[in-house]
């Protein structure tokens, strides 16, 4: 099953990408709004499987927003690939990686104009991202899955400069600014894909391929995650979880290289789908929309 936010109403959409509208479809029962449906996640998706979808529409993609679009918590995890924790001058960790609120004000759908913050360096992060579909507290790992609603494709966008100022690093904030958290096109259930613990994520910048990964090399994978965070916080339906970014930040190269304005960047997870973010500079754009 694939779940889209489509003008603030819940779709469910079909193989041909085209969508069907869930509180119509469903007479009232569910819906419209895509907070409820998470809060019924169980029923919701016993009902979905056996909708009629022979009234689908064609859409505009522009109208697509965030899949789940008011989650209680925004929760990153950072270093979750040893390539990347060495690429960012750390070890990889052996235990619980790091964990940082990504504020709900930078949240936004797949296809939007990000505003570069002034005096920033603004980089660049694919993730996989995961969102609950039912209360989770103390969650043993070989049922963690049976807790997630869905996943979708996500970009924790982060300003380096914020981010690392300071007597210590201020990750929250330098990856919440406006626009910071797309997230999209659709959450898309794990019964869905071929290997729900292997999936290939790309990013590309102006055209140049950035960075090019699968969760297969996730150090905490997916499961033991949710069972870890749930071990220490209740997770509630619709939160959501950026799992951990690849190798091939800007911060990691050399030269380091950060996103320009005019700049677009092209992120997609094979069997979820693509998110498109076109970078503005200050004063040029409103930046994080849909």
């Amino acid at each position: 099953m694939r779940l889209a936010n489509l003008d603030g109403r819940a779709q469910l959409i079909t193989d041909d990408e085209r969508a069907v509208d869930v509180h119509k479809a469903s007479d009232g029962k569910f819906g419209p709004e895509l907070a409820a449906i998470y809060d019924n996640w169980a029923g919701f998706a016993d009902w979905a499987q056996g909708a009629d979808l022979t009234d689908a529409v064609e859409f505009d993609r522009s109208a697509l927003s965030a899949p789940s679009p008011s989650p209680r918590q925004i929760l990153a995890v950072g270093l979750n690939y040893a390539e990347h924790a060495q690429e960012s001058g750390f070890d990889s960790p052996n235990g619980l990686p790091p964990v940082f609120p990504k504020f709900l004000s930078s949240l936004s759908g797949p296809e939007t104009e990000v505003v570069l913050p002034e005096g920033g360096n603004t980089d660049w992060e694919i993730e996989l991202v995961v969102v609950i579909g039912k209360q989770a507290d103390q969650v043993p790992e070989e049922k963690a899955w049976d807790y997630v609603a869905g996943v979708t494709a996500g970009q924790d966008i982060s300003e380096r400069v914020i981010q690392l100022s300071g007597p210590a690093p201020q990750f929250g904030l330098g990856k919440s600014y406006p626009g910071f958290a797309p997230t999209g096109p659709y959450l898309v259930t794990p019964d869905t894909l071929p290997d729900r613990n292997d999936l290939h994520l790309h990013a590309e910048l102006d055209g140049e391929t950035v960075q090019d990964g699968s969760t297969a090399k996730l150090i905490v994978p997916v499961a033991k995650l949710i069972s870890e965070l749930s071990a220490i916080i209740t997770l509630f339906p619709g939160d959501i979880i950026f799992t951990g970014t690849p190798e091939g930040v800007g911060l990691g190269r050399k030269p380091q290289r950060f996103i320009k304005p005019g700049e677009t960047l092209v992120s997609t997870i094979d069997g979820i789908g693509r998110l498109k973010q076109t970078f503005v500079a200050a004063g040029a754009g409103q930046g994080g929309q849909s």
